[in-house]
């Protein structure tokens, strides 16, 4: 596991370089400055896990670099050092966000232990908030600064609260999904359901029976009553992703319903009303498939009454480094590590890539990254060559699979072979959110073979991580 780093902030050089080498021989990375203004701006890296800040500063004292730490909205620990406590400064300290408070002189067995304690706490906060986003009650967000996705979330806060149908536009990719559940969370049907259903994953013989349900026996291998996606969104929303790609005969009864607000299951002579929000979505310019007579303009202009673009990721590339560094923390955290730091190389060729699968090809390489870099630093030379790396590109194989195959080929045919087991075990774990039974399942193994396979390639879930000390 990489070094969680620490940053010192002392105005005593003595201070500054006992602590150093202390904090080294632990095992910790540390960084230390002699005041409070250089402090606040090395924190703008994100990349620390733990702040002692000494009390007493130049200028700006450390309670006025708590203050301002805090309402950066960073959540980093911070453990105050002083050699004057008294009991005012340790509760104002506390109530503005420190995690505890050391006096001078310091001593090894102190420091040491309020340091284990304090990164164990993170660790634990993070692991949580890791397990909260994976079981979907962590608040849903777009990520990004750019000035596309500021006008997109005021356009999703505005439209959210409203009975208003949604039409979301965007490449594969971008975060349509994403967008829809935005607005079913901030509308005032957050507590009903949220249903989704890919249009173009269906086959044309069955999508009428999963959109309105079916009666027994009204064809062959009807063999009970089932709901339809209409039925289950009753007093929710309906995501129809993939529009672009339902047949005219099913358009038309989706606009029958949308006018009615009711319709009869497959076999069946009951009509059912319902009350559902309509969110759909497309990748395709419908106007144009309305002059190809592809889609039906009625329904079009009934599903367009707010329409909203996604941007492609090349058009919003501030948000890129964003992006990478989001992503790898929250894969790494799945996978039970801490997260490598890109170099400013690694970061710049992110940046500059046109990035054509969008968000979701970002999200992709980055799990390849946190799977195939053992290091606690990503270098150019570990990324893949579309991007101006050496390892091989993603798209020369289906899934990526092949191509990290392709990483072993200076290897043994033991070493390669090792190599595609553990991404392939890693790939199906987190398909299966991380449950081992479930990941033995998929891949047709023993629970306890999989557990030995996991402890052998060093690949943790968030259920069997252990906080290291």
């Amino acid at each position: 596991m990489p070094s969680e780093r620490i940053l010192l902030v002392d105005d005593e050089a003595g201070i500054r370089s006992s602590l150093t080498q202390v904090l080294k021989d632990e095992g910790y990375e540390v960084e230390a400055v002699g005041t409070g203004e250089k402090g606040l701006d090395r924190l703008r890296d994100d990349g620390f896990h733990l702040v002692l800040l000494d009390v007493w500063l130049p200028r700006k004292d450390g309670l006025e670099v708590l203050q301002e730490i805090r309402a950066a909205g960073n959540e980093v620990p911070v453990v105050m050092i002083s050699g004057h406590a008294n009991v005012d400064t340790a509760v104002k300290a506390t109530k503005l966000g420190a995690f505890d408070f050391i006096e001078k002189p310091l001593t090894i067995e102190k420091v040491t232990v309020v340091v284990r304690n304090a990164l164990k706490q993170r660790r634990l906060e993070e692991r949580n908030r890791m397990l909260r986003d994976a079981l979907g009650t962590g608040a849903r967000r777009l990520i990004g600064v750019s000035p596309a996705i500021a006008s997109l979330r005021e356009q999703i806060a505005t439209a959210a609260p409203t009975a208003g149908r949604v039409l979301i536009f965007g490449e594969n990719g971008t975060g349509k999904e994403l967008v829809a559940r935005m607005i079913h969370s901030l509308s005032l049907r957050k507590d009903e359901p949220f249903i989704e259903m890919n249009c173009a994953a269906i086959p044309e013989e069955l999508i009428e029976s999963e959109m309105f349900g079916h009666v027994k026996g009204s064809f062959t291998g009807a063999l009970e009553n089932k709901k339809g996606k209409f039925e289950l969104a009753d007093g929710g929303t309906l995501f129809l992703d993939e529009i672009g790609d339902m047949s005219l005969r099913t358009q038309s009864k989706v606009l029958r319903v949308l006018q009615e607000q009711s319709f009869e299951p497959v076999g069946g002579a009951a009509t059912l009303k319902v009350d559902v929000r309509v969110i759909a979505a497309t990748n395709k310019d419908l106007t144009e498939e309305i002059r190809k007579g592809g889609f039906r303009e009625d329904l079009f202009f009934r599903l367009n009454v707010i329409p909203l673009t996604v941007p492609p990721l090349r058009d919003r590339r501030e948000d890129i480094v964003l992006l990478a560094r989001h992503y790898l923390k929250e894969l790494a955290a799945g996978y039970g590590r801490e997260p490598a730091r890109p170099s400013e190389e690694a970061l710049a060729a992110m940046t500059a890539y046109a990035w054509p699968g969008n968000v979701r090809e970002l999200r992709n390489i980055i799990e390849r990254l946190v799977i195939m870099v053992p290091r606690d630093r990503i270098e150019m030379a570990d990324l893949p060559m579309e991007l101006g790396g050496q390892l091989p590109a993603a798209r020369q194989a289906p899934g990526g699979l092949d191509a990290f195959v392709e990483c072993a080929s200076s290897a043994t045919l033991k070493e390669g072979r090792e190599r595609f087991e553990r991404l392939f075990i890693a790939k199906k774990l987190s398909e299966c959110g991380f449950n081992v039974s479930r990941t033995a399942e998929a891949l047709g193994l023993d629970r306890t073979h999989l557990h030995r396979k996991l402890k052998a390639y060093g690949l943790t879930t968030p259920e069997r991580r252990e906080p290291s000390s």
